[in-house]
């Protein structure tokens, strides 16, 4: 059973009520149980003292971790889409360059086509 000073269990408290860690996370981290730390909570809360309860609202942090999963998942897609549209891009190129002898990469060599010259001309 590990012991702990008034003031490590004052900033065990803090970091809960600032929203660093959830119960269940503090319980892991510092090795002490639930029912610990809740009476912690009761003795040492700023919230305590003014007859307040602190609600952890882990739904709240789990729907959270789910957004940016999803969020991560869309993110994905849209690479591999994007990468799908560069490698028909670069096909396209490729063909260009096969059939009609085009570098459309490097297009320096062929002149520009002016319609005013052959006005010029006459």
């Amino acid at each position: 059973m590990r012991i702990f000073t008034e003031e490590v269990r004052r900033q065990v408290v803090k970091e809960y009520e600032m929203g660093m860690m959830s119960i269940k996370e503090i319980c892991e981290f510092y090795g002490i149980s639930s029912t610990s730390l809740y009476n912690w909570i009761n003795k040492y809360s700023k919230f305590a003292s003014k007859s307040l309860k602190v609600v952890e609202m882990a739904e709240s942090k789990e729907q959270r971790i789910k957004q940016l999963q999803e969020r991560i998942k869309e993110l994905e897609r849209a690479v591999g889409q994007k990468q799908m549209q560069i490698e028909y891009l670069e096909k396209m190129i490729d063909i260009a360059r096969e059939e009609y002898q085009i570098d459309i990469k490097k297009n320096y060599s062929i002149p520009r086509f002016d319609g005013s010259e052959k006005i010029k001309a006459k």
